[in-house]
């Protein structure tokens, strides 16, 4: 592989085909904050805001501005969709609801912790490129309360049963590998060390299963199997994005043999969950190979594969490991004849199992300006280490 040439297609791909897209299309110039139920040439077709979306794109505009070019209009974006989060995104005491109607009102209560995790993330990102308190004050006083919340982050908006199936779920602890890194410049520095400790030994010791070399999505309390349809869950793509926010941490700790452990749990994963008839990653498996519960099992989604390209392209270059970059170019090339569209900007989100478009929207409910241009951007950077080095 040319890795020179292939550092320019992912940048060319983000600034000029990407971001444009959501540029374009997105801003909701009536109201603020942005629209994201596009359809494939960037047509509104439903005007609900989900708060995960609006905050991704606030911290992605943030993020171009601080680490690409401080182009004014990627800032003046960023913080329009802040002034909505800040009206109207949460329930005065910073607890950040679901999703709104377009004008602003809530549609459903702040049972996800997910939504206060996107917005640190936005305000912290922003506060950067602003230098304004407000901001950097919302991002840690959220923070804080992902931590008062993490060990029972739905609190009354838990519909299970008290007890009787008490089990632990990966999606917190690998997020918070991520956000402890992303608001790090906001907090102190024992806050961030003892949180980074902390998601380590859950991500790298509970849910990791030594037997399968596996990630689960669900264990118990101890640490321990379940063996019910959540027990036996696995996520590729979770574990192998989890397995780059490792990565960051190896990095940031000087431990190589961190590095080291992620490149072997990502690799053992990708290679599970690839799919050896049709190519790609499949969405859910179940670890003792039973039929999944989610019927989307065997669908192909971009936030999988782009993930796992950024996981594989920072394994090679972390520890050198030939297998990453064979693997790299693999799902490159899945991944760019499948998903990418050359003619209307931004990639498709959903494949059946065949390859084939299942769903011709570019963003909905779930998906927005996040993963396509935030992977984007890592191969990009990734790449340019590389081609630095040698």
């Amino acid at each position: 592989m040319d890795l020179k040439a292939l550092s320019k297609k992912y940048k060319n791909e983000l600034l000029t085909n990407v971001i444009p897209f959501w540029e374009n299309n997105s801003i909701d110039k009536q109201f603020g904050g942005y629209f994201t139920c596009l359809d494939r040439e960037g047509k509104v077709f439903d005007t609900d805001k989900f708060i995960w979306l609006q905050a991704r794109q606030v911290w992605m505009f943030a993020k171009l501005y601080n680490e690409v070019e401080q182009r004014q209009e990627w800032l003046q974006i960023a913080l329009d969709g802040a002034a909505f989060l800040q009206k109207y995104g949460h329930d005065g005491n910073l607890n950040w609801y679901f999703s709104l109607t377009r004008e602003g009102k809530p549609l459903v209560q702040p049972y996800n912790i997910f939504s206060d995790c996107f917005a640190t993330m936005a305000f912290g990102q922003l506060g950067k490129a602003t230098g304004n308190e407000e901001f950097a004050s919302i991002a840690k006083d959220t923070f804080q309360n992902i931590l008062k919340r993490k060990d029972n982050p739905k609190g009354s908006y838990n519909k299970l049963v008290s007890g009787t199936r008490p089990l632990k779920g990966f999606s917190l602890p690998m997020i918070l590998c991520n956000l402890s890194l992303e608001i790090e410049h906001l907090l102190e520095p024992d806050l961030v060390d003892s949180t980074i400790i902390q998601v380590l030994y859950e991500v790298m010791e509970i849910f990791y299963q030594p037997d399968s070399g596996l990630i689960l999505e669900n264990v118990n309390p101890d640490g321990s199997f379940s063996d019910s349809f959540e027990g036996r869950l696995l996520n590729p793509g979770h574990a192998i994005e989890a397995m780059w926010f490792i990565m960051n941490l190896s990095e940031r700790l000087k431990r190589p043999d961190l590095s080291q452990k992620a490149v072997d749990i990502a690799l053992r994963t990708l290679k599970y969950g690839w799919d050896e008839e049709y190519g790609g990653i499949f969405y859910f498996l179940d670890i003792k190979g039973n039929p999944p519960q989610q019927l989307e099992w065997n669908q192909k989604l971009w936030w999988v594969h782009i993930e796992t390209l950024i996981t594989l392209i920072k394994g090679y270059e972390l520890t050198g490991n030939r297998e990453c970059l064979n693997w790299f170019e693999k799902v490159h090339d899945y991944t760019w004849s499948h998903f990418a569209d050359p003619n209307y900007g931004e990639w498709f989100g959903y494949l059946n199992r065949s390859g084939d478009v299942l769903l011709p929207l570019k963003g909905g409910k779930w998906k927005g300006c996040f993963h396509v241009p935030r992977g984007l951007f890592q191969v990009w950077k990734t790449l340019e280490k590389i081609n630095d080095k040698t």
